[in-house]
């Protein structure tokens, strides 16, 4: 009789055991995530609530025509649309050969002074594609065409 009791009593504590590593390796991997989640605002979003300056996220839009200026050095600068709202960016660095003016973008950074400063500039790789969080804000704006209408 005290066998099983010793052996339930000892299932009892691995089952335990192993609630509590799924609980802290679940905490772990959210706390190494917490600066790899970076949340996507179209530029009308970002204008009507303007983000903290030490948060990271993502916009995406069309680069406004006639705003792209190569500044001193590596510094860039130009203004992200939705058709809605338009954000001035500035980026160091080099931009990807298919960046352009009137072209779908996505950039990460940080909306400082009412400046998005991004880390990193992404351009649609090839005719046809935009990434689809940057077509639903052109959609939404009304903006957006079908490629090749």
């Amino acid at each position: 009789m005290a066998l099983k009791s010793l052996k339930k009593q000892r299932r009892i504590q691995v089952i335990a055991l192993a609630a509590v590593a799924l609980v802290v390796s679940t905490a772990l991997i959210g706390y190494a995530m917490r600066d790899g989640i970076n949340f996507f605002r179209s530029p009308s979003q970002v204008v009507e609530e303007p983000p903290q300056p030490n948060e990271v996220f993502r916009i995406g839009g069309l680069v406004e025509e006639g705003s792209l200026v190569r500044g001193d050095g590596e510094t860039i600068r130009f203004n992200v649309t939705d058709g809605g709202a338009v954000v001035p960016v500035t980026y160091t660095g080099v931009l990807p050969d298919l960046f352009e003016e009137n072209q779908g973008m996505v950039g990460t950074g940080r909306y400082v002074d009412g400046v998005f400063v991004a880390q990193e500039i992404l351009a649609r790789h090839d005719e046809t594609y935009m990434p689809k969080e940057v077509v639903d804000a052109l959609k939404e704006q009304g903006v957006y065409q079908e490629p090749g209408s």
